[in-house]
């Protein structure tokens, strides 16, 4: 199975700029989008023979995920359940017979950890519903997490200590959830492996490769050994991320 998961910075414009190229190209069983900035039906692309699903924020152009796939889920959830955290379309969850699977755009904790204290609260409620699936069934948890996790994952690490995706309090969140039970697919196969998924539209960081890798596949630790491989299209342009994917056997 592949999955591939891409913010796509808003998708509309996304369309204008190749997505429907690297999408038939890349011919994934599931295909996960972060910051769509739409409603369902605003944008013209319906692919044959895949079905979506769309959760879109409360306000206009802004946030919202969306899932394309070939496989039709047993059942759909939207958001959390909570309603805190459900007006802004950060999660998609479609079920399917042996696991889960979670499309996410974390809340981003801003200039001068400005969103900090709600970031914490998300990431406590993303935990538990992670854990609250993976005692029924096995999680496949992707999107933009917004975190990089440790120095490996950002080129300049000690400029942007205490930055937005890069505080302590967010990387601490990202090593405990790792830590109970789940598995980063792309470090899980490469340890030592330096490439990034995010990069500034300002000072050429994507020219420079002066980047951050903060779009993530997260499986439940039982799926290690389907793990075939985790890739960062690097190559692929169209948004300030490029896509991530995920190959399970």
């Amino acid at each position: 199975m592949k999955f591939i998961s891409w913010n796509v910075n808003g998708f509309r414009s996304c369309l204008g700029k190749g997505f429907a190229d690297f999408f038939d190209s890349a011919d994934a069983d599931f295909f996960c989008l972060q910051e769509t900035k739409m409603k369902e039906g605003q944008a013209d692309f319906s692919p044959e023979g895949y079905y979506s699903y769309f959760n879109s924020a409360e306000r206009a152009g802004y946030s919202g995920t969306a899932i394309f796939t070939k496989h039709k889920p047993l059942s759909v959830r939207y958001g959390l359940g909570i309603p805190e955290h459900d007006t802004e379309g950060r999660v998609i969850t479609l079920e399917y017979e042996d696991f889960y699977l979670v499309c996410a755009y974390t809340p981003n904790s801003k200039r001068e950890l400005l969103r900090l204290d709600y970031r914490m609260t998300w990431e406590d409620a993303m935990r538990e519903y992670l854990f609250a699936l993976d005692r029924e069934k096995c999680v496949v948890y992707c999107g933009d997490l917004n975190v990089a996790k440790e120095e490996i994952d950002l080129k300049n690490p000690k400029t942007n200590h205490q930055s937005a995706g890069f505080s302590d309090e967010e990387r601490q969140k990202m090593r405990d959830l790792l830590a109970s039970g789940f598995t980063d697919t792309y470090r899980y196969l490469y340890p030592d492996k330096v490439e990034y998924s995010w990069w500034s539209y300002m000072f050429k960081a994507r020219e420079k490769n002066a980047g951050w890798r903060i779009d993530y596949f997260i499986v439940s630790d039982r799926l290690r050994e389907r793990i075939d491989d985790a890739v960062i299209y690097t190559d692929v342009m169209g948004s300030d991320h490029c896509p991530v994917g995920l190959i399970l056997k």
